[in-house]
């Protein structure tokens, strides 16, 4: 592992611990956009709303899951820098099985208080059977969503992200195959969608933990060892929360902004989801690239190996804007185009083209804004990991978005985002340059 990450060319080791998380989160795209498709062509509209409002129960389990998965990894990668195998052991054991405590309390939880959960998610009478059933199935299988994550960012640590890749691809491919069968063939309906997820997490977990017991070294799935101290606890936890809070803000943002534009028609809705979903094919890539490098990032800072670091560093945010600006560049020349592929209605195209521009515009900025977080939760600076957290999708966006739509109205709206992207990477490189190792270079 040291000759790994210590030693070998800083492109071939980049690479070779980010494209499998590049593919996997590719993987994961084309089963949400297969999901969506396969739950449309019912043409059950009952059952479509009912599938969307329970959704967000899967994004609250992968933020609960953030808090071991991604807390635990970047404590782990320093340790690995600094030769601490024995803790690292100690504490891939408590991540785990934490993980799947929280995992049972939150499925007895989510069962007990269905009801007002599923009214306060937007639940109604036409809609409530469908999303139950659905909302049910991730309920009960809450604890395989949890064990998805943890060990998939725990086996990156230690240079094994094919092995994650293969369990996540694996999953997911199953996934994909049983929806249809359960949805048309058995006609199974919402329950049906929530089983072939649950059942495809049960795969990719499976494959994790065989992984871990036969592939690891320095990590442990044995729940003697699951002891730590509390400094240990802290750093999982400082790190873990403002990784969790990402991913409330970002549904957060979300809500905002659909409430924001639903004054201005339907349409502007419907053309801002199609915006959505072309973005996420561009950042779910540079996401990729971010979380990937983590442990290289996290395992020289531990050694100590300031040099290297400031090398992988620069090299990483190479990669973010040539890529950003040359598939942002790509998607913003061809705009209409694309937008048209989803839905041909000349209002859409219009104001979908508009909306990708403006979102695609800053994508560069956004890559700088990812390797600034990933630096943040590698190095254990639980405020910089904070203030990126609740600043992008959160507090800057929620400031641009309320002054730029009282200025501009619609366009305001519009451009919000980028400029909270702006304000955001500014906040990040004023964190960043009084970090320690930028003052080695003095």
């Amino acid at each position: 592992m040291n000759e790994l990450f210590a030693k070998a060319p800083i492109k071939k080791v980049y690479f070779q611990l980010a494209l499998p998380v590049v593919l996997g989160m590719i993987t994961t795209m084309i089963y949400n956009l297969a999901d969506t498709y396969f739950v449309a062509k019912t043409g059950d509209a009952n059952l479509v709303a009912g599938i969307t409002i329970s959704a967000p129960l899967s994004m609250f389990l992968i933020a609960l899951a953030d808090i071991f998965g991604l807390g635990g990894s970047t404590l782990i990668s320093r340790l690995f820098g600094e030769h601490n195998y024995e803790l690292s052991k100690r504490v891939s054991s408590f991540c785990i099985y934490l993980g799947i405590i929280s995992g049972i309390i939150t499925s007895v939880l989510l069962l007990a208080f269905e009801r007002p959960i599923l009214l306060m998610m937007g639940a109604k009478a036409g809609t409530y059977a469908d999303a139950a059933d659905f909302y049910r199935v991730i309920a009960l299988g809450a604890i395989t969503i949890i064990c998805s994550l943890i060990p998939q960012n725990l086996l990156r640590t230690e240079g094994l992200a094919l092995q994650a890749m293969i369990s996540t691809v694996s999953g997911t491919i199953f996934a994909i195959i049983l929806d249809p069968i359960f949805l048309f063939g058995l006609k199974m309906g919402a329950t049906g969608v929530g089983i072939a997820n649950i059942l495809g997490y049960l795969l990719t977990d499976i494959l994790l933990f065989y992984f871990l017991w036969k592939k690891s070294k320095y990590l442990s799935i044995n729940p003697r060892l699951m002891k730590i101290d509390r400094k240990s606890i802290r750093s999982i936890v400082a790190i873990g929360i403002p990784s969790s809070i990402t991913n409330f803000a970002q549904t957060f943002s979300m809500a905002l902004l659909n409430s924001s534009l639903a004054m201005y028609g339907a349409n502007q809705v419907a053309a801002m989801g199609i915006t959505q979903k072309i973005y996420s094919i561009v950042i779910l890539v540079i996401v990729g690239f971010a979380f990937g490098s983590q442990p290289l990032i996290g395992y020289n800072y531990g050694s100590q190996n300031w040099e290297r670091l400031r090398a992988i560093l620069r090299f990483d945010m190479l990669v973010q804007v040539v890529y950003a600006v040359i598939s942002g560049g790509v998607l913003m020349i061809f705009s209409r185009q694309i937008t048209a592929m989803f839905m041909n209605q000349a209002e859409i195209v219009s104001a979908g083209s508009y909306m990708l521009i403006a979102i695609l515009i800053t994508t560069p900025v956004v890559g700088i804004i990812l390797v600034y977080t990933t630096v943040f939760q590698s190095i254990g600076n639980a405020w910089g990991a904070l203030l990126m957290a609740i600043t992008r999708q959160g507090i800057f966006y929620f400031i641009s978005l309320t002054i730029l739509e009282k200025i501009f109205g619609y366009h305001g709206i519009i451009w919000a985002q980028a400029m909270s992207d702006l304000l955001t990477c500014l906040v990040g490189y004023l964190i960043y340059r009084n970090l320690s190792f930028e003052k080695h270079k003095e």
